[in-house]
């Protein structure tokens, strides 16, 4: 049988994507068991490396001592030795759009409990909402669930996405639009809040496949990746690896600009999030993944003296 040559790039094409996927292991990965929340993975040397590394920067320096900047970082390469580490990490600050995931955790999880009807106009919406930050998107699906619902949903014992105890978390008090009353959390009295620790917690519990359950993690993990704003993390990413998939979602509004990836290839299996406080803080967060990768690199073949 002949073949075109136009059919054999194809076939060529399909059977790299296949290799590449085998290579990288879809996610979410098969992880028996419960996940452990990742303050138990805290490592003491990647924290030492991730503080020594940003603290080269002056500018960074001064950010993360007057707590204006917070990051946070997860090495997945090795599910069996998994590693966390984070600067100002439980400490909550505005996130703009990135609490979005929030509220598409508490979607989620009410048409797994039937108590929502999952239709294509929902599924639009979710995308719209995280891929391309659709306020008007966001703001239908909190009048679909409600803030007591999400609130609910974040204070849940199995994830506790909200605890006062561990600095706050994730918050959504306010729709994203003008009119609409506001709710802060009781902490700070945020109307659109984070902390890294938690959403770092968020992408690792679907990587696991373990955010409400497999099914609802991949569906997930489905409109978190491959974001349409290419900004932040997503411009150096695109940049240094142009074959990894990305999973993301950011935010910015005047000086706060927040951003949170998990990205997934053959050789980068990470989770990276960043909350600033600053005027920069697009450029900030752009500049902060190679610093971050060669934190990884240099901690690669170190255990964890937790």
């Amino acid at each position: 049988m002949r073949y075109k040559v136009s059919q054999l790039l194809t076939l060529l094409f399909l059977f790299f994507l296949f290799v590449n996927a085998r290579a990288q292991q879809l996610l979410p990965v098969d992880y028996p068991g419960k996940a452990i929340p990742l303050h138990e993975y805290e490592c003491l040397e990647l924290k030492n490396a991730l503080k020594e590394e940003l603290f080269k920067n002056n500018y960074w320096k001064r950010l993360l001592k007057t707590k204006k900047m917070a990051v946070g970082i997860v090495d997945l390469s090795d599910l069996n030795n998994i590693r966390y580490a984070g600067l100002n990490d439980t400490h909550m600050m505005y996130a703009a759009s990135l609490p979005k995931i929030a509220v598409l955790y508490a979607v989620m999880y009410g048409i797994k409990k039937g108590e929502i009807i999952e239709t294509e106009a929902i599924r639009r919406d979710l995308r719209l909402m995280i891929s391309k930050s659709n306020n008007a998107a966001a703001t239908r699906m909190i009048d679909l669930v409600g803030f007591k619902k999400i609130e609910a949903v974040l204070r849940l014992s199995d994830s506790k996405f909200y605890d006062e105890s561990r600095g706050g978390g994730l918050w959504v008090g306010k729709r994203y639009a003008r009119s609409g009353k506001r709710v802060g959390d009781p902490l700070k009295g945020l109307s659109h809040g984070a902390t890294v620790s938690v959403v770092c917690n968020y992408y690792y519990y679907l990587a696991l496949g373990k955010l409400i359950d497999k099914q609802r993690s991949t569906e997930m993990l489905e409109f978190l990746k491959d974001p349409a704003l290419h900004h932040k993390f997503v411009n150096t990413l695109k940049r240094i690896a142009p074959d990894a998939t990305i999973y993301r979602k950011s935010g910015s509004w005047k000086q706060f600009h927040s951003d949170s990836a998990l990205v997934w290839g053959t050789n980068r299996k990470y989770i990276i999030v960043a909350l600033i406080e600053n005027s920069n803080g697009e450029s900030i967060i752009r500049n902060l993944v190679i610093p971050m990768e060669n934190v990884l690199e240099k901690v690669s073949k170190m255990n964890c003296g937790n």
